[in-house]
């Protein structure tokens, strides 16, 4: 998310409460009718409406009006890396995009899990992080020219476990527990970095992003770029020993216990203020120099209302819009028969005759950041472990990837076009609905 002093200068058509021209100009955005002259501003526009809540709490919404197509999406014409030629695109996971204020200009930044020549998932390695820039979202999109930072590494990677290297005195790039590592011959090689985000705050750049699964400590960490977007990026000083948080049990049987903490670990920035978002429901705001989150332990969550059970979510993200504060987890909804023989959708645990689905997007809205978050519903399926973001015109959108690891997108028909750095149109329910859906 950025924050109103990050993005673009507002009254191009973006919405913050109590702009009245403003809300005229984002319903138009949505191709809504005009009411007649001399109406009151805030309704001249009629918004889309929400639409009912799915019932009981929890159920998924699994229209196709909701899910990214030809009409409201597309896939980011990414420049290629050499090892991209064989697909022709770029695989990714997490795809992450955003549109920032630079020097007066604006700059879309794009990222997210990509994977080794050879494997084909982000396990159980990968070789870091890959930045590409573009002044339109719909391109042309370079990498990162980091040519002039490391002359012979591939052009883009902005940050790797290989970089270990590049350690000094005070200055640290990768810590011990992000370094690559070998098991006893169940993996070999493991060590592999998740979901990374870039933030422009303050004059700097920072990344946030996640040590997978696969490695000596799982969990989430910030670089701050020591030149422009390209970096160099060194490690802040709270991630030196650990990722953020407490360790707890959780995680795949080969994690060790005590070295999963808490992933997908995310940014949010309102003024001069930055707050840590992580996927577990916590939150934490970052000390002013931007080194350490307060507190480090014992952080707190967010005020929100579960489904019962909560099933396992992932992938927290605040984006404010409105005035309001949406809170987006992704889900897996899972199908089941019901009694009457018809399809049932739901977010719930894995259990005998739940099948995964698609992984969506769910998202709930509050006044305040911290909460409380009123009852979630499904804004987009199947671009769950995605962002919102504003373009420079003040359109909204999201991201998507179309999750490959199991459900709709594993299908073998049709995983060639899964892992995708996809964007979608997003569409707001106005200051009365106060809802974001993908564009139905």
């Amino acid at each position: 998310m950025t924050s109103p002093g990050d993005a673009l200068p507002l009254g191009r058509r973006a919405l913050m409460a109590g702009v009245a021209g403003s809300v005229g100009a984002v319903a138009l955005s949505t191709g809504t009718a005009q009411a007649q002259p001399g109406a009151p501003e805030a309704a001249k526009r009629r918004y889309p409406e929400n639409w009912p809540a799915q019932e009981p709490y929890g159920r998924a919404d699994a229209r196709e009006e909701l899910w990214p197509r030809d009409d409201n999406s597309f896939v980011l014409p990414l420049e290629l890396r050499p090892r991209d030629e064989e697909l022709g695109r770029v695989w990714m996971r997490d795809t992450y995009v955003n549109c920032f204020e630079v020097d007066g200009r604006p700059l879309y930044v794009a990222t997210g899990t990509t994977r080794v020549p050879g494997l084909t998932a982000a396990g159980p390695w990968n070789d870091g992080i890959f930045v590409w820039t573009a002044r339109s979202l719909h391109g042309p999109w370079k990498l990162a020219d980091t040519t002039k930072i490391r002359p012979d590494a591939e052009r883009g990677k902005v940050w790797s476990p290989e970089f270990v290297g590049e350690n000094r005195p005070g200055r640290t790039v990768v810590a011990p527990w992000q370094e690559y590592w070998y098991d006893d011959g169940q993996f070999g090689k493991r060590g592999n970095a998740w979901a990374p985000e870039l933030h422009y705050f303050r004059g700097k750049w920072y990344l946030v992003a996640c040590m997978g699964d696969h490695s000596v400590k799982v969990g989430s960490f910030v670089l701050v770029s020591e030149g422009g977007v390209e970096g160099p990026y060194r490690l802040i000083e709270g991630n030196y020993d650990k990722p953020f948080g407490e360790s707890f049990i959780g995680g795949p049987s080969w994690i060790k216990p005590g070295a999963y903490f808490h992933i997908d670990g995310s940014i949010y920035t309102e003024g001069k203020d930055a707050w840590l978002v992580l996927h577990n429901h916590l939150y934490a705001k970052f000390r002013p120099d931007m080194e350490d989150i307060e507190p480090a332990t014992n952080l707190p969550l967010f005020q929100q209302k579960p489904y019962t059970p909560e099933p396992y979510l992932e992938g927290a993200y605040v984006f404010r819009h409105g005035g309001k504060y949406y809170l987006l987890h992704a889900a897996w909804d899972r199908t089941s028969i019901d009694a009457y023989g018809s399809p049932r959708y739901a977010y719930e645990a894995g259990a005998a005759g739940r099948t995964q689905y698609q992984y969506d997007v769910i998202v709930a809205v509050a006044d305040r950041f911290e909460g409380p978050y009123s009852e979630r519903w499904t804004a987009g399926v199947g671009a769950g472990h995605n962002n919102f973001f504003e373009d420079r015109d003040g359109e909204l959108w999201a991201t998507f990837f179309r999750n490959p690891a199991a459900g709709y997108w594993a299908d073998p028909s049709r995983v060639d076009d899964a892992a995708v750095p996809g964007v979608v149109r997003v569409e707001w329910t106005g200051p009365k609905g106060n809802r974001l859906y993908v564009k139905r």
